[in-house]
């Protein structure tokens, strides 16, 4: 039943995010001038939502748009209705809809959906990862000299030592490639499926991560905290890799290996 409604808000959610296709729609700027919320999100969440609701109504609630709603339940549902709304404001096709379902502090199931590319990313705790319903793994790229690697960068940007910008000058000064896509539940995907060989970021949220981690461990790779320590998803850094060379990628992120 979980997962039959997880699929049925994904597929709610998608609807939604369809019928904007050709569509003019308000955007507005959150926090930062160039963290955009559109009228699009409001109501791919208002899809989910419902059809938790529908099925789950004690269920508790951890959205982007609504914040956190509340319950007295050992289920939490982890919402971002678009991921990536940058990209979806501008009409670039590199977004999706993500939702995580955690139970007792474990994440137990995860959906990341890409409408405009009609890719879907299914994890169930103990069972595996699926790309349109095909069995994933991570790549077998064993030293980070050999990566294609993917990161994304906060919207404002902290005065700290060993920071975004310094950690993605130390790869590219070394000619080591790193994407910026600019949705992280998709970039978590795509290093489930082989397509990037790691994942670091500096500064997520819940929903941002909550599905796609899940798809990762799942798909045989290994996420842990910007330090290299056990994740969290209600911590900011991550590090995402197969798991041949997750703590070597570890070790460049922090600065101990790759400086000039």
């Amino acid at each position: 039943m979980h997962k039959q409604t997880l699929l049925t808000a994904i597929e709610a959610a998608a609807a939604v995010i369809r019928r904007f296709d050709d569509i003019a729609f308000d955007i507005a700027s959150k926090d930062g001038r160039n963290d955009l919320v559109t009228e699009v999100d409001h109501a791919s969440e208002k899809a989910i939502i419902e059809t938790i609701r529908a099925q789950f109504p004690d269920h508790h609630i951890l959205t982007e748009e609504s914040g956190d709603l509340p319950q007295a339940s050992e289920y939490k549902w982890i919402i971002d209705p678009i991921d990536g709304t940058i990209n979806f404001a501008h009409r670039i096709p590199i977004c999706a809809v993500s939702i995580g379902l955690e139970y007792q502090g474990q994440m137990v199931l995860g959906a990341v959906y890409n409408p405009f590319m009609n890719e879907m990313f299914l994890a169930e705790r103990g069972q595996g990862a699926t790309f349109n319903g095909k069995p994933i793994q991570v790549s077998k790229k064993e030293r980070v000299e050999n990566a294609c690697l993917v990161t994304g960068f906060p919207y404002t940007y902290l005065d700290q030592p060993n920071g975004p910008l310094q950690v993605f000058e130390r790869f590219i000064r070394r000619g080591i490639p790193v994407r910026r896509l600019g949705s992280a539940a998709l970039d978590l995907c795509w290093v489930a499926c082989g397509r990037f060989d790691g994942f670091y970021e500096h500064s997520l949220k819940p929903w941002d991560s909550a599905a796609g981690y899940l798809m990762v461990q799942e798909a045989g790779g290994i996420v842990t905290n910007i330090h290299g320590e056990p994740y969290s998803v209600y911590e900011p850094g991550i590090i995402a890799a197969n798991d041949i060379m997750h703590g070597d990628l570890v070790k460049w992120v922090k600065g101990e290996v790759g400086s000039l």
